[in-house]
């Protein structure tokens, strides 16, 4: 597979604030890279400069084989972006958003209205396309928004908390279309606010803290370096929590968390050391509804990879 964009040591500064401090990202073609950091970590203006709205003041970004600040207007034609609030005219129809759009494009007016009808079907708008975008729920506003930034047939796109606002009926739809877009080849950097939707996404995660990449590997591969394996054991009586906590301890030879929720959870290495705690829970005669070996949440891996920042990984206004 060859690279679909590649950044390389980005610095932007604002005044004495510098949002990016040698950033570096990647990602193949075909492929989801996502985006996480806390507040304020530089995401947005990551996107901002690798779709040509910021200039870095230092470092250098290719997209499509274009270098961003030679190039821009070229960059500009092969990429889409979607920002975190829906930009599409609610005075317009759906289908009058996706044809201004394409002839925004330079596409010709029959070209257009094609293109748009083709998008508003494949987004479930087909329906809706001669209403008003104001009269859409903020689903279908999301929705046509992805749509408008697909007119040009991008071959990157940039989607900033693309599902920001939306339940999780509505999520799990744009989830569906993200996959079926990087299975189609585009190429989707994606930040978000959602870890579980990083997780559900994302071939490979890059964390921004400060402006600074700390970390870049796959879901599974941050999972590992965080700290491996855990078992997890819910007692079926909440009276047996303090009980269990102690048996599988003992049993993996370290020490067993019982937070609120009565649920344990304890660090173990590999499925031996997970044996040993389900014989130990039988021999103690603890009964349980709920007993899985797993690798660490994504959650939990930001808050490890962030010094235990657990303000929400949202980007700066």
């Amino acid at each position: 597979m060859s690279t679909a964009f590649e950044a390389e040591g980005l610095v932007k500064r604002f005044g004495a604030t510098t949002a990016l401090d040698g950033v570096d990202l990647h990602a193949e073609r075909g492929s989801v890279l996502g985006v996480l950091g806390p507040n304020g970590a530089g995401k947005t203006t990551a996107i901002r400069v690798l779709a040509t709205l910021l200039r870095a003041d230092a470092g250098r970004a290719v997209v499509d084989g274009l270098d961003v600040g030679a190039d821009p207007a070229a960059v500009r034609r092969r990429i889409g972006l979607t920002g975190q609030y829906a930009t599409v005219d609610e005075e317009l129809t759906g289908t009058e958003n996706l044809v201004l759009f394409g002839r925004l494009l330079d596409l010709p007016a029959a070209e257009a209205r094609t293109r748009a009808a083709r998008l508003l079907d494949r987004f479930g708008l087909a329906d809706a396309g001669g209403r008003r975008a104001s009269t859409y729920s903020g689903g279908m506003r999301r929705r046509l928004d992805l749509a408008a930034s697909l007119v040009g047939s991008p071959s990157v796109l940039f989607l900033d908390e693309p599902t920001t606002g939306l339940d999780p009926g509505r999520r799990e739809e744009l989830w569906r279309t993200i996959r079926s877009l990087a299975d189609d080849g585009t190429t989707v950097l994606l930040t978000t606010q959602y870890l579980e939707e990083a997780d559900a996404l994302a071939d490979e995660i890059t964390v921004i803290d400060d402006g600074r990449v700390i970390a870049h590997d796959t879901p599974a591969g941050l999972k590992q370096q965080v700290g491996g394996q855990r078992v997890v054991v819910r007692p079926r009586d909440p009276a047996d929590v303090a009980t269990a906590a102690d048996v599988v301890a003992r049993a993996t030879g370290g020490p067993a968390v019982a937070p609120r929720g009565g649920v344990i959870t304890a660090a173990v290495d590999g499925e031996r050391a997970f044996a040993d705690v389900v014989r130990a829970l039988e021999q103690a005669d603890v009964a349980v509804t709920e007993l899985a070996l797993r690798l660490p949440s994504l959650d939990e891996v930001f808050f490890a990879l962030t010094d235990g920042d657990r303000t929400t990984p949202t980007e700066e206004s």
